[in-house]
């Protein structure tokens, strides 16, 4: 898609979930990735002050081996996040560009508005900084990521119409979901004429590896095709979309969603129909819809794994095999540091910042009875 004099293609380099090695980022394989990307000739970077290490990853495997002009870079402000007040928030867009070294964003967004997120950005006049910033040529475009209600969604283009670009969760899986709205909150950036970037597109990995009843309608449909190109595909058929976001976790995604992506071909009416009996077989299995964004950690006292936990617990959903699902949580809780649920002390804090809306102290009480 042409935005704004750029052709963008539709595949974007999300830096959230990046390989790691030894319990660190594995900057070799990072390199690799991102000369994978640009060689076949996507552009367009995505980070993130909230995560952790990403944007010094960035640094080191795009921005000093790369000419600026080849590639368009974009990072968040998180202001809910450990801030105090404007100066703190203002210290989060300082310290993304000391991390990347970039210069300037070509794209820069508010991050997670929704619910009581948004109000810090009202109170900080987070609004009114990132337009300085863009007339001192910091910023190129500015933007914001959105989890919540279609309703708040359009109080927000309706009190800010000087926003460029909007980015949102989509997937196949959320598409019809009454806790995402995907497909609401989609139309009403439309309504208001305003260029999308999709997140989540294969909703934290879930889609990559989908239940047998649903990965069984893809292999039929085309034996060939990786369950990941249904869902990015779906995402990038969507009009109105400059890219979309792809969390590659490792050269072997990399190549898979090059392979498809490259040459880029909307969704045809009988693969829309496909997809459509995919999403019905899916909404029949009771899953956690956690996107492993990791929210919930950041303001979790006692420190405890929830998405890691939450992945546990949908592998036993999904396969019925305890034992592969407490090695799963073993890997993903205790191997990395973090607390099981059952340290949970039901403060909810967790809660008010999952974008998903996850009952999440109710399902930390079935994951200590279920893996306890």
């Amino acid at each position: 898609m042409e935005y704004l004099g750029k052709d963008i293609k539709k595949l974007g380099f999300g830096f959230m979930r990046l390989p790691q090695k030894e319990g660190v980022i594995d900057i070799d394989q990072v390199k690799s990735m991102v000369d994978m990307y640009l060689e076949a000739g996507f552009t367009y970077f995505d980070t993130a002050w909230a995560y952790t290490g990403s944007e010094d990853a960035i640094r080191q495997a795009l921005v000093e081996r790369y000419p600026r002009e080849n590639y368009q870079l974009a990072t968040k402000n998180s202001a809910w996040i450990q801030c105090r007040n404007r100066e703190d928030a203002i210290r989060q867009f300082t310290e993304s560009l000391e991390q990347t070294r970039a210069g300037y964003f070509d794209f820069y967004l508010l991050h997670n508005l929704g619910e009581g997120r948004t109000k810090f950005f009202d109170d900080f006049d987070m609004w009114g900084f990132v337009q300085e910033q863009k007339k001192e040529g910091k910023i190129k475009h500015v933007g914001f990521s959105f989890h919540s209600t279609p309703k708040e969604l359009e109080k927000i283009l309706i009190e800010h119409p000087e926003v460029e670009f909007v980015q949102l969760q989509i997937n196949y899986a959320d598409w019809e979901s009454p806790a995402v709205q995907s497909r609401e909150c989609y139309e009403i950036v439309r309504k208001y004429k305003k260029p999308i970037v999709i997140m989540e597109p294969v909703k934290g990995g879930m889609l990559a590896t989908p239940p047998a009843i649903v990965e069984d309608i893809f292999k039929k449909a085309n034996p060939e095709a990786s369950n990941a190109s249904w869902a990015i595909r779906f995402a990038a058929s969507l009009e109105g979309v400059i890219t979309v976001l792809s969390g590659m976790s490792n050269i072997g995604q990399m190549k898979d969603n090059l392979s498809y992506m490259k040459g880029f071909q909307p969704l045809s009416v009988r693969e829309k129909r496909i997809l459509e009996d995919a999403r019905r077989a899916l909404n029949q299995i009771p899953l956690i819809q956690c996107t492993t964004c990791n929210y919930c950690a950041k303001v979790c006292p006692m420190h405890i794994g929830i998405s890691g936990s939450f992945t546990a617990m949908n592998y036993l959903t999904l396969f019925n095999v305890r034992e592969a699902a407490k090695n799963q949580e073993q890997w993903l809780v205790a191997g990395h540091g973090l607390n099981s649920a059952e340290e949970c002390i039901e403060c909810g804090k967790c809660e008010k910042v999952c974008p998903q809306h996850i009952d999440i102290r109710n399902e930390l009480k079935k994951i200590r009875e279920a893996l306890g």
